[in-house]
């Protein structure tokens, strides 16, 4: 899911039952990471493959470029985003 939090593009995913917010914007082409694949921990951007893991934020082939992430509360059925 992709939402805007003080006019900021954020990508929520849900893995193993905590969810994790990320920037939405991949820094190589400013792709929408939200449309991504998603496979385990790792979004890959839809267009050009960078891949991302989704709780630290690092690029996988090089974990010195990473995109920011948020912490995240969930309260009953608020999801709410430090951005």
């Amino acid at each position: 899911m992709v939402v805007e939090v003080n006019g900021v593009s954020v990508a929520l995913f849900k893995i193993d039952g905590a969810v994790y917010a990320i920037d939405n914007t991949c820094p190589h082409r400013g792709g929408p990471l939200g449309a991504g694949t998603v496979e385990g921990r790792v979004v890959t951007c839809p267009l050009h493959m960078w891949d991302f893991d989704i709780c630290t934020g690092e690029f996988t082939a090089n974990r010195e470029i990473r995109i920011a992430t948020y912490a995240v509360e969930v309260e009953g059925d608020e999801i709410k985003v430090a951005v």
